[in-house]
């Protein structure tokens, strides 16, 4: 198995070899991949040393899968030029992820739906896998009619500088260049991505397209607001959900409980839930505060947390790739 890793110098990169290392594909060769600037630079995997290609060198290598964590331009640049030697391309970018001929896949969720042809594979929105993966047991079995999130989002979700920022303002040290329009250490923003024409931003309309998309569903009612925190273990989300069919809560948490993927957290009385702290590290998504809601009938409320950099990014990616190896026998 000969894997490329484009943006390998970067964060996710750095988590996605993590992941390749603790993962059941038995790789003969691994291709790092970089922007010219990191190409020639150094990485530690599995105990050996390799340099890293630019995007023609590592191109040369036919790499067998290819999993892409460098931006929407540079998948829109590249990602044709792998397809069309036969590489499969697992891209994380939100490049491909509306397009109706793209499959846009959480495994757990609708893998199956891939055919042996589907070179190319979009990795949804880090805040969308987290969701939906709790979200599905329970909108099989009673279908969703309406969903109000709230994000909690990791300042990892923006990558390096943002991560840089905090760790400048924690310190009150001058940040050289702020990633932010606003001071993120004890602060809270309610910005995420860019603000469009519906006064919605890029990543809440993220949550509204991927979910009814991934679970197959155009009629799912979405509303959704993205607030930046001053975190770095994941995401947290905040979730009201509104069914058709109404349900018993113990067999809608046994859903979950049950589901591939999810860990229930959710002891009240020993203060057990999830948090971003307990999330960091860990591949699973994890559920708690999970209530009826007392406002209306056939709705529910959950707090969902995951890690941002792992699930919602680098290990649902090799978990596509894994499959794609079990699947089509490469």
């Amino acid at each position: 198995m000969r894997i490329a890793v484009v943006g390998v110098t970067g964060m996710v990169g750095g988590v996605i070899l993590q992941v390749l290392k603790e993962s059941k594909l038995e790789i003969t060769e691994l291709i790092p991949i970089a922007s010219e600037r990191s190409a020639g630079k150094e990485i530690l995997f599995d105990g050996k040393t390799y340099t890293v290609l630019s995007m023609k060198d590592g191109l040369k290598k036919q790499p067998q899968i290819a999993i892409f964590s460098a931006g929407g331009s540079t998948s829109k640049q590249w990602a044709p030029e792998f397809i069309k030697q036969n590489c499969y391309v697992i891209d994380n970018s939100s490049a491909w992820r509306m397009d109706k001929n793209i499959p846009l896949v959480v495994p757990e969720i609708n893998a199956d739906q891939l055919r042996k042809d589907d070179l190319l594979i979009a990795n949804p929105n880090c805040s969308t896998i987290q969701m939906v993966l709790a979200l599905a047991p329970l909108h099989q079995a009673f279908q969703l009619n309406r969903l109000v999130v709230s994000t909690y989002q990791s300042v990892t979700g923006s990558g390096v500088g943002a991560v840089r920022q905090l760790q400048d303002e924690r310190i009150c040290r001058p940040s050289p260049a702020k990633f932010y329009p606003h001071p993120i250490d004890m602060n809270l923003i309610p910005h995420g991505g860019d603000f469009l024409e519906n006064d919605y931003t890029s990543e809440e309309m993220k949550l509204v397209d991927e979910t009814r998309k991934i679970l197959g569903d155009q009629d799912i009612r979405v509303t959704a607001t993205v607030v930046r925190v001053p975190v770095m273990g994941g995401h947290s989300e905040s979730i009201n959900a509104e069914f058709h069919q109404d349900f018993e809560m113990k067999h809608a948490i046994d859903l979950m409980k049950y589901y591939p993927g999810i860990t229930i957290l959710d002891n009240p009385a020993n203060n057990e839930y999830p948090m971003p702290k307990f999330a960091e590290g860990k591949n699973n998504v994890f559920v708690g505060r999970i209530r009826k809601d007392e406002s209306q009938d056939k709705t529910m409320n959950m707090w969902i947390v995951a890690d941002n950099l792992r699930k919602g990014a680098a290990t649902n990616a090799v978990q596509i790739a894994e499959y794609i190896c079990d699947k089509f026998d490469l």
